[in-house]
């Protein structure tokens, strides 16, 4: 009988500890993923290590795929909100749609329904803005990027403006394609998501 109870007193205490550390849940694309490079030197390896090192006990959950659009991120969504209940939803998505020459207007509707669906299961929502090469021209860039900017408003998010701030477009900071980030690059995008989100674990 004793035994049984201090079993289920040990189950308990392993459960409390797991829900109050919570889960920060990355949804993004190949930057994310760290297309090219070892998972283990990309930003949300890194970012793990530095809530070890902050003293937060979070786990991380890089649900990243590279390829990935809004839509893409949309349909997983549901599934990776209830398998993990994270705390904090890091979206990281939308490069693949502007690559593509997708209608902002169609990404400004998958991401708007991916934070309310992520805030309506109890988490944070922290949103990462990209920007497109000039060659996609002035008009359609302009609201590709004003997508970002309005959601954190519409919806009251964070927002990281331009989560390869210092890094695209940067001599050693991009891979041969011109697309992905080096592995020189990954901790300067780990310094750029780190101020909007540690005021939110």
């Amino acid at each position: 009988m004793r035994s049984w109870w201090l079993g289920g007193a040990l189950t308990l205490l392993l459960w409390t500890q797991g829900a109050l550390a919570g889960t920060v849940l990355v949804v993004g694309d190949s930057i994310s993923a760290a297309l090219g490079l070892d998972t283990a030197q990309g930003w949300v390896a890194l970012l793990e290590k530095r809530l070890e090192e902050e003293g937060f006990d979070h786990r991380v959950v890089n649900a990243s795929i590279s390829g990935d659009t809004s839509a893409g991120g949309l349909s997983r969504l549901p599934g990776l909100l209830e398998t993990h209940r994270p705390e904090l939803v890091i979206l990281e998505l939308g490069g693949n749609d502007g690559l593509r020459g997708q209608p902002p207007a169609q990404l400004q509707q998958n991401l708007a329904t991916m934070i309310d669906r992520a805030t309506a299961s109890g988490a944070k929502v922290l949103l990462l803005g990209m920007r497109l090469p000039p060659n996609y021209g002035d008009r359609y860039n302009r609201a590709f990027e004003g997508v970002y900017s309005r959601l954190a408003e519409e919806k009251q998010v964070p927002l990281v403006p331009f989560f390869l701030d210092g890094v695209g477009g940067v001599p050693g900071m991009m891979q041969p394609d011109g697309i992905h980030p080096t592995v020189k690059a990954q901790p300067r995008l780990l310094e750029n998501v780190w101020p909007a989100l540690k005021p939110l674990l």
